[in-house]
């Protein structure tokens, strides 16, 4: 009985993520972000993460990044206390995130953006670490 009910409990966080995974950033195909992404993506893809280029290029881009945090879960923005108010599916949309953008952008490197985002976010170290062990271990 115990292990058909773990089952149970895991299949609820496979349907959110399979969910998740078919609707993520839908918000990307309206306004205001459908036309400025298309604008400035090639040009951020130019870029490497956490440069002066990549942040002043960001301010280009704010109306749409304001719009695109307000309405996606697994950005810390999107909450009042960050990552502190996220439950373990934003995380892993967001680590899942993070790795894809590191593969659109110059120089992208995963274990670069964790280091970056834990500061930039002020992430604790342990669950820092977690998302290095899940890295390390899927990607």
């Amino acid at each position: 009985k115990h292990v058909k009910l773990v089952s149970k409990n895991i299949n609820v966080f496979i349907k959110e993520l399979i969910y998740r995974s078919e609707n993520h950033d839908n918000s990307k195909f309206e306004e205001p972000e459908l036309s400025i992404y298309a604008k400035f993506t090639p040009e951020l893809a130019k870029t490497e993460y956490g440069s002066k280029e990549y942040k002043e290029l960001l301010e280009k881009v704010r109306p749409a990044i304001d719009h695109h945090y307000a309405n996606n879960s697994h950005h810390p923005e999107n909450w009042k206390n960050g990552i502190d108010d996220m439950d373990l599916l934003d995380v892993l949309e967001m680590l899942a995130d993070w790795k894809a953008a590191t593969m659109r952008n110059k120089n992208g490197n995963i274990k670069k953006s964790i280091e970056i985002n834990a500061e930039r976010f002020n992430i604790n170290p342990q669950l820092k670490r977690i998302l290095e062990n899940t890295v390390e271990r899927y990607f």
